[in-house]
């Protein structure tokens, strides 16, 4: 009798021991995706891509999708990219937006990308969010910092605004120069050549095409290498590519005619400049814009 019951509890010990590990399988721990990923601690904030939102995390600006002057975050869209599609600085584009981390931004993701309808408003949304402005060392736009309440109540936030310290003209019609005097290696193609290719060789001088800010100087958008982004006025901005080495920086007012950069083989197959003309963000074909040679 005892050994019957000996061998029917090691039975059930047993048939535990096996059912046991089966269950453990069967769980299945949702992954979590951290909001930070590797771009967040690059240098360049314009070069952190967008990162896929946790499921259940809801989508910052979601009420406002689909609205004039705002735009939904696709994969792969960078800050630089969404700038230089809608005509308007990376930074501004941070600023308006109150971005707790400009290297992260998120797909599905609501970003204002045109200016506030007054200062005031700007104004009013970065008390909201507990955020003071304060100026760029250089002079240029102002960024954005945290801050507690208590110091955003001794220090007003400054009115966020597109104008800068460089002096833009409004929109308008634009006097535009030669950037290079290199012959045309590649017209405009809307589909696949948002601008015209200019050849040269290594070192020759590439210059501001009109008098502007430069709102971009870095290596951040794939497939133009060396890139300086100029922003004219509230309609204009152009792009130079390609470069072997850029002469100025982020912030910087040019005057046309001014050497910016030195022209390269930066992500390209041969030594060249590829020019673009930005008109409120869409490209256009330079050689309407550029006096006959």
């Amino acid at each position: 009798m005892r050994q019957a019951i000996a061998v029917g509890l090691w039975a059930v010990v047993l048939g535990a021991a096996l059912v046991l590990p089966g269950c453990s399988t069967s769980v299945n721990q949702a992954p979590v995706e951290s909001r930070g990923t590797a771009a967040a601690g690059a240098a360049d904030p314009s070069r952190a891509a967008a990162v896929a939102a946790p499921a259940t995390a809801p989508l910052p600006g979601a009420e406002n999708a689909g609205k004039p002057g705002y735009y939904t975050v696709k994969p792969g869209d960078t800050l630089i990219r969404i700038g230089l599609d809608h005509g308007q600085a990376w930074k501004d584009i941070a600023r308006w937006n109150q971005l707790d981390n400009p290297n992260v931004i998120e797909v599905g993701q609501v970003l204002r990308v045109a200016p506030p309808d007054s200062a005031a408003a700007a104004a009013a949304v970065a008390a909201d969010k507990g955020v003071v402005t304060r100026p760029v060392a250089s002079g240029g736009p102002a960024s954005p910092a945290a801050a507690p309440a208590a110091a955003g109540a001794a220090n007003p936030p400054a009115a966020a605004s597109t104008a800068s310290a460089a002096p833009i003209a409004p929109g308008g019609t634009i006097a535009f120069a030669w950037p290079a005097s290199g012959a045309v290696l590649a017209g405009f193609d809307e589909a696949r050549n948002k601008g015209v290719d200019i050849g040269g060789k290594a070192g020759d001088p590439v210059q501001a095409a009109a008098d502007g800010r430069v709102v971009y100087a870095g290596a951040g958008l794939r497939g133009y290498g060396n890139l300086i982004i100029l922003q004219h006025n509230k309609t204009f901005l152009t792009a130079y590519a390609h470069n072997q080495k850029l002469l100025v920086k982020e912030d910087q007012t040019v005057q046309r005619g001014q050497k910016i950069a030195e022209m390269g083989s930066s992500d390209a197959d041969r030594v060249k400049l590829h020019f673009e003309i930005r008109r409120e963000g869409k490209p256009v074909d330079p050689l309407k814009y550029l006096p006959a040679r």
